[in-house]
């Protein structure tokens, strides 16, 4: 499954006042109702996201670019931002010694 299509499979199950807008694909090479639609909305970039209160109004907007967007509620988006969060954390080193262990001593040859 392509990032995209996962990133669509996650559509918001239960209500929510709040819904964050991801731009998630390109706009060129779109109709220019739907360029419209994506400036009224305050999408200009791919990859950019933005919180709009969950009205008829968006609704239908949304409906209108389906296919250039994805739609998450407040608690999938907090859920994802801590997932990308922790997965760019710092992680602690890996140490590697490239001395010869202590035990065996490879100056004394038989």
């Amino acid at each position: 499954m392509s990032a995209f299509n996962k990133f669509k499979a996650s559509v918001p199950i239960a209500w929510s006042p709040n819904l964050y807008i991801t731009l998630v694909r390109g706009i060129p090479g779109t109709r220019r109702l739907h360029r419209r639609t994506l400036e009224a909305l305050r999408l200009r970039k791919c990859n950019r996201t933005v919180m709009r209160w969950n009205t008829p109004t968006v609704r239908g907007m949304l409906q209108q670019v389906k296919r250039l967007v994805a739609v998450e509620t407040e608690e999938m988006f907090k859920a994802r931002k801590a997932n990308e969060a922790e997965h760019r954390a710092l992680r602690p080193p890996i140490v590697i010694s490239h001395l010869p262990a202590s035990g065996t001593d490879s100056s004394k040859q038989p």
